[in-house]
């Protein structure tokens, strides 16, 4: 799926380090309503993950039950 990204409104974590290694949200995206997109922030050009607003909700919510965690 090819997006036109140009004007989505990027987003971090406040919680987000110094270091940089973070990801970025677009939770609209106006070329594409109803899908959102995830980018590495040092990397903005590079190639970004689309999920639709589901799958999405999906993960929030996986990360929130502790899915994630390191056992």
């Amino acid at each position: 799926m090819s997006l036109d990204l140009s004007g989505a409104e990027w987003r971090k974590s406040a919680r987000s380090g110094g270091s940089g290694q973070c990801v970025e949200v677009a939770l609209e995206l106006p070329s594409a309503p109803g899908f959102v997109a995830v980018r590495h922030s040092q990397r903005p050009s590079a190639e970004v993950i689309v999920y639709t607003d589901t799958e999405w909700a999906a993960f929030l919510g996986g990360v929130r039950d502790g899915e994630f965690d390191k056992k």
